[in-house]
């Protein structure tokens, strides 16, 4: 399984999954097309299917010119405002392109449809891999826009939070707002120091998942890791009480 990640937009990725043995690709969160299926043809693989993690035009605006171009491509994703869409998905449904597995997870929080996709090869030597869209960012998540804060928790400390800790392909570069706005809030917190270090040193999102080298993944929306720790100092607890806790996606 192979990765491309494409930015786009301001601040968007989409990305392309390659099927190495058979050269099957799908594509998540097309906002730009033509990019996307340059990148294809370059790759000399075949796009069969399109994966939204939800329904916003920066996300899935660029379905319609896929279908447009081959009507036999599938769009498929968990809100019925997805534009072109196929096939809608349920949670826990899982998929297979070739030794591609994809196991479906509702994350509701930005959206009530807000659909991540979990990927992984068996007996491959490559970590897994979840596509979060806008439910999960480095160091931050989506504005909690049509949902409750009991299920963006639990789509962020249960649903995401018990994957393997390796690799997080997100939606939106927005790591250093994200841990820049973490440190104000938590000044005494280690972790958050040593990952904001680490972006500042100029790590490269294109080649990967920023979140895939430290296991590290602050969410700013109620405090927690993926590995569900509680991120708080006593000294940064009034600070914390005063700030806002959203990030914009």
């Amino acid at each position: 399984m192979r990765v491309k990640v494409i930015p786009v937009l301001e601040d968007n990725y989409m990305y392309l999954v390659i099927e190495e043995n058979t050269r099957e690709a799908l594509a998540v969160d097309v906002a730009v097309p033509k990019r996307l299926l340059e990148i294809v043809v370059r790759e000399g693989a075949s796009l069969t299917t399109v994966l939204t993690t939800h329904h916003h035009w920066d996300h899935a605006r660029g379905n319609a010119e896929l279908v447009r171009l081959n009507p036999r491509l599938a769009v498929l994703g968990a809100d019925e405002r997805i534009c072109a869409l196929t096939r809608r998905l349920a949670h826990g449904e899982e998929l297979r392109f070739g030794a591609i597995h994809v196991r479906c997870l509702l994350t509701p929080g930005h959206t009530t449809g807000h659909m991540s996709y979990f990927l992984w090869e068996d007996e491959c030597p490559d970590p897994p891999a979840v596509f979060s869209g806008d439910a999960l960012t480095v160091a931050g998540c989506g504005r909690r826009l049509e949902s409750s804060a009991q299920q963006m928790y639990q789509s962020l400390a249960k649903t995401l939070g018990t994957l393997p800790p390796e690799t997080v392909f997100c939606g939106h570069e927005h790591t250093l707002a994200n841990l820049e706005f973490a440190q104000k809030v938590e000044p005494c917190n280690d972790h958050v120091r040593t990952k904001l270090s680490w972006a500042k040193a100029g790590a490269d999102p294109s080649q990967g998942a920023w979140s895939s080298q430290t296991n590290l993944c602050v969410t700013r929306a109620c405090g927690h890791s993926r590995r569900g720790t509680r991120m708080m100092c006593p000294r940064c607890r009034p600070l914390w009480a005063r700030s806002s806790f959203t990030t914009l996606s």
